[in-house]
């Protein structure tokens, strides 16, 4: 972590692809006040795997790597996360460690924000509650297809016909 930067919600850029900034004012106001916006250098880990969850990260600058450990040690990287994506928002919500690392690529703008206060804030404020149902109902979904198309590519071989 570099230095706390002061950013609203209102301040940032293509605020409407943002989970927690296409809100009414009043929700916005209230987010603005539980988060924390910090820089972050290229190499810093916002989260690792294992350990317990209790930020969420709005990534608002930069890029992300997500990645997951083999029980050999082999690191294996999933994606790049970019500008307006929630990392770490299933664990957290869940009170589960952090299923995978996150490690800053290059410069980023993160705003992080407590477990409890994103809980509270949800649990008074309808619309960001919502958005975040539909999100992690996105993400079940992607999970499930990326097992499907895994599971069903073994099974889909040719198979090779023989004469009778």
């Amino acid at each position: 972590m570099e230095k706390l930067i002061q950013q609203r919600c209102f301040d940032w850029v293509m605020r409407p692809d943002r989970l927690f900034c296409d809100l009414p004012a009043d929700a916005m106001q209230a987010f603005d006040g539980i988060k924390l916006v910090t820089q972050y250098p290229p190499g810093a880990a916002l989260f690792r795997e294992g350990r317990r969850a209790n930020h969420v990260f709005i990534l608002s600058e930069g890029r992300v790597k997500l990645s997951v450990c083999s029980e050999s040690g082999k690191r294996l990287n999933l994606r790049i996360a970019g500008s307006g994506e929630v990392l770490g928002l299933s664990a957290s919500l869940s009170s589960a460690p952090y299923e995978l690392t996150a490690e800053t690529l290059d410069h980023a703008v993160v705003a992080v924000v407590k477990r409890g206060d994103l809980q509270r804030f949800l649990r008074d404020h309808r619309v960001p509650c919502l958005r975040v149902v539909y999100l992690l109902s996105q993400d079940l979904h992607v999970a499930y297809d990326r097992v499907r198309s895994i599971g069903l590519c073994r099974h889909r071989q040719p198979r090779i016909s023989r004469p009778n």
